[in-house]
């Protein structure tokens, strides 16, 4: 009785949030190798031809600007690899900059990063992600075409709620009553006919795959709730909100602190990094922020900061990533955890496996249903009392 119930459970679970589940798999799985395919396809935007001697930041933001006269630089990233090149992130004017529609949401401006050669300032491409093909695959993983306060948001976070019960469930009907049974459901009958493949598929990698499966979409809540990234720093006891970041003593002048000085602090403050990012103060309060993420980072949002007082160039203060709150620490790895991105390539590919996997399981599951459904029918015209066995969905 208990197995048909979770049986029930399983089967109602699956056909509500079956075909999310097969889209969010689908478009996680071409997700995984996103940056990695966009640096294949695209090694004139990411590397350059080293050179003897690179610009001075300064030199590249003056050519920005030349070329962007009505533009505003937000930050500058700055790779140790020679052969990559400088990425100037920028605000563009927007149509109606500025202004507000009569009773619509206030005007926002269009933001791109600019890749520049840093030995000889050329502008190699002016680049949007929300142009790109990805952008509409990862706006279908993440909100089903809809937007970051849409319906489909909601549909996202519901049906990942949905699939954790539907992994729950079916790990419990998986689970064997003795070792003969284990040793079936551990492997796929490779001579037996294609509703057995089809339903020892569903069970075998179903089995295999399902830590992997929740674990990605555990992770995934982080971005469809506020609830749950409340929890995260509730359950580690740490505050919801960082320390507020420290700020630059006004003078009454302009700036006077260089991208370039910028960058040499940085260096000398955290050494070895992959890349450091150079954030422009927004105001006259804000202070230069200077992010590194180190060779030995544990994942990709592991970076630390240095701040600097945007006039005299005075470390006002760091944060490296090994002190900051448990929770945020925890939030951070949320990201390359849900990615595939947190090993390397190995999890990647794992990542990648798993979730064409997960593309598979509704549409085995229905097969699985439909057999079953049209079984019965079959029993019943002929007028057969049909013995009940123990089957899994």
């Amino acid at each position: 009785m208990i197995k048909i119930f979770f049986r029930r459970i399983h089967l109602y679970l699956s056909l509500a949030a079956g075909l999310v589940i097969l889209i969010c798999c689908l478009t996680g799985a071409i997700l995984v190798f996103e940056k990695d395919l966009q640096m294949a396809l695209n090694k004139g935007r990411y590397y350059v031809e080293p050179a003897a001697q690179t610009r001075s930041l300064s030199q590249l933001q003056d050519v920005v600007r030349t070329a962007y006269p009505k533009s505003k630089v937000n930050s500058i990233r700055v790779y140790e690899d020679p052969s990559r090149s400088a990425e100037f992130n920028i605000t563009l004017p927007g149509k109606a900059e500025g202004q507000q529609a009569k009773g619509g949401p206030p005007a926002r401006q269009p933001g791109a990063t600019l890749f520049v050669n840093p030995y000889t300032g050329q502008i190699l491409e002016q680049y949007s992600y929300r142009e790109t093909v990805f952008f509409q695959v990862f706006a279908l993983h993440r909100w089903l075409l809809g937007g970051e306060k849409s319906v489909g948001k909601y549909i996202v976070g519901i049906s990942t709620i949905i699939f954790l019960f539907i992994l729950i469930t079916g790990i419990i009907l998986w689970w064997p009553k003795n070792k003969a049974i284990l040793l079936r459901r551990l492997k796929i009958k490779k001579d037996a006919n294609w509703k057995r493949i089809n339903h020892d598929f569903h069970l075998v990698f179903g089995f295999y795959s399902s830590i992997f499966l929740f674990i990605f979409a555990f992770t995934g809540l982080a971005w469809s709730f506020e609830w749950f990234n409340e929890g995260i720093y509730k359950v580690t006891n740490s505050p919801l909100k960082p320390p507020p970041p420290p700020v630059s003593a006004y003078t009454g002048a302009a700036s006077t602190l260089s991208p370039d000085k910028s960058l040499a602090l940085g260096r000398s403050t955290y050494a070895n990094a992959v890349y450091y990012n150079i954030s422009i103060p927004k105001d006259s309060a804000e202070a230069v922020t200077v992010s590194a993420l180190s060779k030995d980072a544990p994942h990709e949002s592991a970076t630390d900061a240095l701040y600097l007082d945007q006039y005299s160039g005075a470390v006002l203060g760091m944060l490296p990533f090994s002190e900051r709150s448990l929770g945020a620490r925890v939030r951070s790895s949320f990201k390359p955890i849900h990615t595939g991105s947190i090993g390397g390539t190995p999890t990647k590919i794992l990542a990648f496996v798993v979730c064409l996997l997960g593309v598979t399981f509704p549409i085995t599951g229905f097969i699985m249903w439909r057999n079953r459904v049209g079984k019965k029918k079959k029993v019943k015209a002929a007028g057969v009392k049909q013995t009940p066995v123990e089957t899994v969905v």
